[in-house]
């Protein structure tokens, strides 16, 4: 498993595609944060006049809908397309191992891309007045639930790359699932088609949970969710696999 999980990291970084989403997620988090000025300053750091890094996690998802059903599309779709899925599956290796390999190997790169934007911390660490004038508390528990975010959508699009063998189809198949749980619950309550259960419709997206998590305050039922999340995915993925052999 572990030599599989290495190898999905190398075929990453071994491409030029692979840095290139990489880059663009640094480089869009910082134009919105440093760059691109607001009427309202509610991204832009320098127009906001406080030491905080909130931007990076109200911007992220966004940047995150795109670049990791990019991460993410390749799995098992280049696999199924070359023919080499059929030998992976005969390694001595059970469909849950191949799974998770792969989809730790996404959620690492995903790790990867978060961890430049430490710079960002640093950056307003140092203009606060006075300096170190920041909650880094709350950014700590912010981080940890954009990581979960990360992760979730890692699973979707993992599952989507299951689905089919052709790359975009993959990616824009992600892309819409990532979106429809992320946000598509937040719409279907606030429709306010279920009466009194909207607010249980709601909690099902990965936003209401998100949210909470952003503002630095790590509930064991936010966690709980996100894990639930990631298995679920997981073992459709799984179920994918196996469908394959019948």
């Amino acid at each position: 498993m572990f030599a599989l999980y290495l190898k999905e990291i190398r075929s990453f970084l071994s491409s030029l595609t692979g840095y290139m989403a990489i880059a663009v997620f640094i480089t869009l988090i910082g134009l919105f944060m440093w760059v691109i000025p607001t009427e309202s300053g509610g991204s832009n750091v320098l127009d906001n006049g406080f030491a905080s890094i909130d931007p990076l996690f109200y911007i992220a998802p966004w940047v995150y809908l795109f670049l990791i059903p990019a991460i993410t599309m390749r799995s098992f779709s280049e696999e199924k397309k070359s023919g080499t899925l059929e030998l992976l599956l005969t390694r001595p290796l059970s469909d849950l191992q191949i799974v998770m390999a792969k989809y730790l190997a996404s959620f690492s790169l995903v790790l990867f891309s978060l961890l430049p934007t430490l710079i960002y911390y640093y950056s307003v660490h140092k203009l606060g007045a006075p300096k170190g004038n920041i909650d880094t508390g709350g950014m700590w528990g912010s981080y940890i639930g954009l990581l979960f975010l990360g992760a979730g959508f890692a699973s979707i699009g993992v599952f989507a790359s299951s689905i089919s063998d052709n790359q975009v189809i993959a990616f824009i198949l992600a892309l819409l699932l990532c979106f429809f749980v992320h946000l598509g619950f937040d719409f279907i309550a606030n429709a306010a088609l279920f009466g009194k259960f909207d607010a249980i419709v709601k909690s099902i997206g990965i936003n209401e949970h998100y949210v909470s998590m952003s503002r630095g305050v790590l509930d064991t039922r936010d966690v709980l969710y996100f894990l639930s999340l990631i298995a679920v995915f997981n073992l459709a993925t799984r179920l994918v696999l196996q469908s394959r052999k019948w």
